[in-house]
């Protein structure tokens, strides 16, 4: 393996320093020394796509140094030999299994130590860094003297996205080098910094191009790399306790505002830390340690860490081969012509088609405004859009390798699309609908080529939500949904494999959930009420607030498919909310639904009243019943799958950790108890799935990805 890297890195010319045939006697380090007495240390992880910190690669780390500290180099230089990059923190797999604080203080002591061993050489080091710099990698980079970051470089802490906060002398070594606000803004947001802003920073003290390195680390050694500093008086102001005590509570009310204490510990964790011992990095560095342990044992952590497990599997089950150049998109409304923005930022060639050109404009204003957002360099913007061609007479057709039908939710307006649109498709093509709730097998009617049909269904909005259904159905031919999972990869989204049924899963999971909340406010409470209940569960939104920004007629319309199609005992929709539908009052697009909507933002009376259990009970044991029902059904393979999706396509309670986890958490027979009763009063809808019957007999799969 590691020969095999190197020989890809020198063809893509990276300064690897010398490559001597005897390099040392470890399976995922590789040292040598060039003429001038200087080390040069390559990492380079055994099986895996990306260097990760593991039990083994720390084990030998430590021999590395004895090495290093018997044999002293002039200086050494610590490398990646990935492509990908160089470390891309802990690896999270072996996480899953730390539950006794004590023994994580353990291991964590150990490792510590071996990064203080770095950092007291009595040598230069030098980290030379490309592609990504996560978590412990970057802790490992700061016990180095010098950083030099290639340009492309990437550096984060994202372990907050865990429910941790960095645990290898990230929060003391970084609170030294840089602004105290900056490095506080860096672990409590997970956000990265590219090389440019983290030499700005002073993480890095120079960015150079991939030919400069080895010139560049000569420099470092020989002393003549100067780095700079953030400034000494504004680092010594926020040190000051008051002054720390007062940041630190502006932090808190920031935090609370988008990760609730009661839900996430971990920011809040960090926070206290720098309060209390942000001027001693002694004490700091203990307190770290004693955190950390903490925090990993918790519910809140174990479960982040499903959903990085969870995300990961999504991943694998894209694939890494992606043939797609071109796609076209059929409907330039909000959802294809979104689809198809997505699509021209991800470097795809898009054609958008549409039957007037109001629309096709309208759609290439939204993906400008899009592509402002998100872009960092005007040239990537500019090629974006160059990337997107309005196509009125829908000549992309006959070249796309992906045709994409996102016309309305009418089953005879997309038959007759497909109708016009399969003998001009190349025979490689794939025929892909973004249907949210037809059946395939209605929609393959007609067709000459039915195996080339596949479902793949986007979330709103398309740019935010990571999840994308990939519906199959029983005549599709297997090639074509590899190459739709591919191609969903492709564009950096997540590929949940689902069967074709009546609402497929997520849709027909979080119907219950929103129609229950419709219920409820007709029974007479206020939707903010409603609203906090689910919120104060964990949602992202609440029920009756999303079904605004869903619009209420979709909501209406998908209800009434469900109810058509599914053995499913709910009752009619109410008269009130038809005549608020037939009354145009569909919510934000309209600016009133349930809501008053001015500048995209509901607006909302305060809710002063602690929601109660039966209201959040009527809200989430639904969703989890129907999340059962197609897990009974073969709807969904398994468990990981079921969690992962409501997680990513609605934003389900990670810190649960997927409805399936949080029903084993809370247990199957307690909720079926809790279901049955709600059954007795309020109709048979809540009555438990019979699946749940053998459900706590039953093992979830763990999420074992490769860890990079």
């Amino acid at each position: 393996m590691a020969g095999t890297a190197l020989k890809v890195l020198q063809a893509h010319a990276l300064e690897l320093g010398p490559q001597p045939h005897d390099s040392g006697p470890w399976t995922n380090w590789r040292l040598t020394r060039d003429s001038d007495g200087v080390a040069w240390l390559l990492l380079d992880k055994a099986g895996s796509s990306a260097n990760v910190l593991s039990a083994d690669v720390l084990g030998e780390f430590e021999a590395v140094l004895a090495e290093i500290e018997n044999n002293r180099p002039s200086g050494l230089v610590i490398r990646s030999a990935k492509t990908s990059g160089f470390i891309a923190g802990a690896d999270i797999t072996e996480f899953t299994s730390m539950r006794d604080p004590i023994a994580v203080e353990e291991r964590l002591d150990k490792a510590h130590g071996l990064f203080d061993r770095l950092d007291r050489l009595k040598l230069p080091t030098v980290a030379v860094i490309h592609g990504f710099c996560l978590g412990g990698g970057l802790e490992l980079a700061l016990a180095c003297d010098h950083r030099i970051a290639v340009d492309g470089a990437r550096f984060g802490f994202p372990e907050v996205l865990l429910g941790l906060h960095p645990g290898l002398g990230g929060t003391f070594r970084s609170l030294a080098l840089l602004n105290p606000l900056t490095a506080m803004d860096m672990m409590l947001t997970g956000r990265t910094l590219d090389a440019r802003k983290a030499k700005a920073a002073g993480l890095v003290d120079l960015v150079t191009e991939e030919r400069h390195v080895r010139a560049a680390a000569k420099a470092a050694i020989g002393g003549t790399l100067k780095a700079k500093r953030p400034s000494s008086l504004t680092s010594s102001a926020l040190n000051l306790p008051p002054v720390r005590r007062m940041v630190a509570s502006r932090m808190r009310r920031q935090a609370e505002a988008k990760a609730p204490s009661a839900f996430y510990p971990a920011p809040y964790a960090l926070i206290t830390l720098w309060e209390r011992f942000g001027n001693d990095p002694r004490i700091l560095r203990r307190e770290e340690v004693r955190s950390f342990a903490r925090l990993i044992a918790s519910d809140a952590a174990q479960n982040l860490i499903r959903v990085f497990l969870l995300r990961e599997t999504l991943k694998k089950l894209a694939g890494r081969e992606h043939h797609v150049h071109h796609v076209h998109v059929i409907g330039a409304g909000a959802m294809g012509g979104d689809i198809a923005a997505w699509c021209a930022w991800q470097g795809l060639s898009v054609t958008l088609a549409d039957v007037s050109p109001k629309p096709l404009g309208a759609a290439v204003k939204r993906a400008s405004a899009l592509f402002e957002k998100i872009g960092r360099k005007r040239t990537d913007i500019r090629h974006a859009l160059d990337r997107l061609t309005p196509d009125l007479v829908g000549s992309g057709v006959a070249h796309a390798d992906i045709v994409i039908e996102a016309a309305p939710e009418k089953l005879e307006l997309k038959r007759k699309i497909f109708a016009d649109i399969e003998p001009r498709m190349k025979p490689t093509a794939i025929l892909a609908t973004n249907t949210s709730s037809i059946p395939l097998q209605e929609l393959r009617e007609g067709l000459a080529r039915p195996e080339r049909l596949v479902g793949v269904h986007f979330f709103n909005p398309v740019s935010r939500m990571q999840l994308v259904e990939v519906v199959t159905h029983d005549r599709l031919d297997p090639e074509v949904e590899a190459a739709a999972r591919a191609f969903v990869g492709q564009i950096d989204r997540l590929p949940a494999p689902v069967k074709s049924a009546p609402g497929f899963l997520v849709n027909r999971a979080l119907t219950p959930y929103l129609f229950e909340a419709m219920l409820l406010v007709g029974e007479g409470m206020k939707p903010e009420e409603v609203d906090e209940a689910a919120e104060r569960f964990g949602m992202p939104v609440g029920p009756v607030e999303l079904a605004d920004q869903v619009g209420l007629d979709i909501c209406v319309s998908v209800l009434e498919e469900l109810r058509a199609g599914l053995d499913w005992p709910v009752p009619a929709v109410p008269d009130w909310l038809t005549t608020k539908v037939a009354e145009g009052d569909l919510g934000r697009k309209t600016g009133k639904g349930f809501y008053e909507w001015k500048d995209g933002q509901a607006v909302k009376n305060k809710v002063d009243a602690e929601p109660s259990q039966e209201t959040t009970d009527r809200l989430i044991l639904p969703m989890v019943n129907m999340c059962m029902a197609c897990l009974r059904e073969g709807i969904v393979a398994n468990e990981d799958i079921v969690d992962a999706a409501m997680i990513f396509g609605t934003g389900f309670a990670p810190f649960l950790g997927g409805p399936m986890h949080y029903a084993r958490m809370r247990s199957s027979s307690e909720l079926q108890a809790r279901m049955n009763a709600l059954a007795n009063e309020h109709g048979e809808r809540f009555r438990p799935d019979p699946g749940w019957k053998t459900f706590g007999a039953t093992a979830p799969d763990t999420p074992h990805p490769e860890p990079a």
